[in-house]
């Protein structure tokens, strides 16, 4: 089990290495990130790629660690998208914290057993992030939808 312990432990010290690198460009414009990433990062992130590769077969079957292995390497293509794009986040942190508040309110939500209640709730979160998104604030706005015939 140690040992187990030790490979989260390396594989986490190599993505938050990766991540503080990533941490230090978010000032820069769109193509100066994308050169400074494939330059630097793109690297690192390749080496951990091998280095989880090299060391599945150590892993016991279907521990923990096995599955963080696995997935990292079946969903390689998509960890990786953000070296091919400057606009790209490296997470979906931002998207996480946008949905979390429908996660949580969904169970209080009688209309979403109904695929009209789940287009209708959709809609409205949709709405509401977008006016969110561009430093509106929503009740404001829905009051003035209410007003449009």
């Amino acid at each position: 089990p140690g040992t187990y312990i030790t490979f989260a432990h390396d594989a986490l010290k190599q993505i938050g290495a990766i991540f503080k690198l990533e941490k230090e460009l978010a000032q820069l414009s769109v193509g100066d990130r994308l050169r400074q990433r494939q330059l630097i990062i793109q690297p690192l992130v390749e080496a951990f790629f091998s280095w989880v590769k090299s060391h599945r077969g150590e892993i016991l079957p279907q521990s923990e660690a096995d599955k963080g292995f696995t997935y990292c390497i079946n969903q390689k293509k998509y960890l990786r998208a953000f070296l091919s794009n400057g606009d790209v986040p490296m997470d979906n942190n931002a998207t996480k914290s946008i949905i979390r508040g429908f996660c949580i309110g969904r169970n209080n939500l009688e209309t979403i057993d109904k695929i009209n209640g789940a287009q209708a709730n959709a809609t409205i979160y949709s709405i509401t992030e977008t006016v969110k998104g561009n430093t509106l604030k929503p009740y404001d706005y829905f009051k003035h939808l209410e007003k449009i015939p």
